[in-house]
């Protein structure tokens, strides 16, 4: 799996629909309208998430490896 910091994450979830909700210090809350699910990506000075994180928040969004 490729690294891809919680920024570059943001602008993937941001294209494919996902809201920015708010933001909680250095962690940004996205959802979708009319879904219950709630994604936090952690974002630490354009530092690469880890790869269970980002397996994680792919599979939650409905995302492949690809679309990042």
């Amino acid at each position: 799996m490729k690294s891809v910091s919680g920024k570059q994450l943001c602008k993937a979830l941001e294209s494919h629909g996902w809201l920015l909700l708010r933001i909680n210090g250095s962690h940004h809350i996205y959802g979708r309208l009319g879904a219950i699910e709630r994604l936090t990506v952690p974002v630490h000075a354009n530092q690469d998430l880890k790869r269970g994180l980002l397996g994680h928040l792919l599979k939650q969004a409905g995302l492949t490896e690809a679309d990042v």
